[in-house]
């Protein structure tokens, strides 16, 4: 049972990898057949068509960043400074599921607008109480999200501002004061 499993998530991590590499226009099928070492039928016995494996990817997506709240739901230092700490990008499973999902975002898919909606709304949820009230929770949401960029822009662009050390701690602490309970 484990290798169907592991042949779906084969496919998943290179569709993934296709939509961060290539963007939506490279991540056929084929290449996605291809990337993961499958036959397009292997690929279209998990996946019957390209809105069923936007949809896995989504559904990935939607479980990473679940389990990415557990975590930091469990940081000693509190939700908030978690939730700006891990606004810059590692690299890790939910940074890449969160970029392909936004890929899938600019071509005006709706099952990804839909999926990065619940994402969202999810963490909103999970900052509720511990934020003194709705703009408070969106200004956090808003340094994460500028964060985020910025951490994107340092990739070959125009960096943006990373925040760290001491840097960091003093963000953590400035958004704290603002939006706190």
């Amino acid at each position: 049972m484990s290798r169907p499993a592991r042949a779906r998530d084969s496919v998943l991590e290179a569709y993934e990898r296709l939509l961060i590499e290539e963007g939506p226009r490279g991540a056929t099928m084929e290449a996605t057949a291809a990337a993961a070492g499958v036959s397009k039928g292997g690929l279209l016995y998990h996946f019957a068509s390209k809105e069923a494996l936007e949809k896995g990817l989504l559904e990935r997506m939607e479980a990473l960043a679940a389990l990415d709240l557990e975590e930091m739901s469990a940081a000693p230092e509190g939700l908030i400074a978690a939730f700006l700490r891990t606004s810059v990008m590692d690299g890790s499973p939910i940074d890449r599921a969160l970029i392909a999902g936004s890929k899938l975002a600019q071509t005006a898919s709706p099952l990804a607008t839909e999926a990065l909606r619940r994402v969202r709304e999810l963490w909103a949820g999970a900052l509720r109480p511990h934020a003194r009230d709705e703009t408070a929770v969106q200004l956090v949401l808003l340094v994460c999200d500028g964060l985020y960029f910025n951490n994107a822009l340092g990739t070959g662009a125009v960096p943006g501002p990373i925040p760290e050390g001491a840097e960091m701690d003093a963000l953590i602490a400035l958004v704290e004061r603002a939006a706190s309970a």
